[in-house]
């Protein structure tokens, strides 16, 4: 028997694949699922990039309208360099919520949620292909809002570091709890609720249009415990050179948050909580 066996190899019969050595971290699965996520975002690229920085212009020229001849200079700046960063941030915080909770969602409602859960992927190569993912999302946002705003607003780099550091925190953090939200909800309308009653209400309330230092005592002592005011007040920093909080405060919330929603949806996807039922 062991005669014809050899017999047959020699042949030229094929012999079955033999296991493909992974690792410790599976990166051709990682770059494979980021792959994914970014050409998912692409393909509908007149949606989920053009679409947020027509919204940003014209968040610009309403307010600058309507508050050009009444508020002239903010932070020793004109009124539209000062909130054209924050614009900025804005529509990275909403796109990157957006891209996890819409692919986690349809996954779920179109009943392929297992095609993400089978391959050998641990927990936390899970989180990171879907982390980058819609950070990737902000990033490239960020970067086409801020080219286009660039054509009405002269906008100057102070520090370079402090953009790329809140850009990326910014932008990992809202994917991280898009990520989070969409794998504890059971239905859009879910998702809905946090967008519009946490994440709209935070950007909006961070200082976005305005400096936390026209705000009444209480309403800045509220402000600073608010994550959304510590990446647009050091993004705002790294393009005018003006904050309202301590910039070192900022850096370590931003840390922190990360760290925090990151080990959450490592552990959701461990456990699988709300995806495995």
């Amino acid at each position: 028997m062991a005669n014809d066996h050899d017999q047959g190899l020699k042949s030229g019969e094929s012999q079955p694949p033999e296991p493909r050595f992974i690792g410790i971290v599976n990166w051709l699965g990682v770059w494979t699922h980021y792959e994914k996520e970014v050409r998912r975002f692409a393909k509908v690229g007149l949606q989920t990039l053009l679409a947020p920085m027509v919204t940003t212009l014209i968040f610009m020229a309403v307010f600058s309208l309507a508050l050009g001849d009444v508020v002239r200079e903010l932070g020793g700046v004109p009124f539209t360099e000062f909130i054209a960063p924050g614009l900025i941030m804005m529509a990275i915080i909403q796109n990157a919520f957006a891209n996890t909770t819409s692919s986690i969602m349809m996954s779920k409602i179109q009943g392929n949620i297992v095609d993400l859960l089978m391959p050998p992927l641990s927990s936390v190569e899970l989180t990171l292909g879907f982390g980058l993912g819609g950070a990737t999302r902000g990033i490239f946002v960020a970067a086409c809002v801020g080219i286009a705003a660039s054509f009405f607003v002269s906008l100057h780099i102070h520090d370079i570091r402090f953009v790329l550091f809140h850009a990326a925190g910014a932008s990992v953090m809202l994917s991280l709890l898009g990520l989070m939200t969409a794998i504890w909800a059971e239905k859009y309308d879910h998702i809905a609720s946090i967008t519009n009653f946490v994440v709209i209400p935070l950007s909006f309330l961070s200082g976005t249009f305005y400096s936390i230092d026209r705000l009444p005592a209480i309403w800045q002592g509220v402000a600073v415990f608010n994550p959304f005011f510590y990446l647009i007040d050091g993004f705002r920093y790294g393009f005018i050179g003006y904050h309202d909080g301590s910039l070192m405060a900022g850096i370590m919330v931003v840390l922190g948050v990360d760290i925090a929603l990151w080990i959450a949806c490592q552990k959701m996807f461990s456990s699988g909580y709300k995806l495995k039922s």
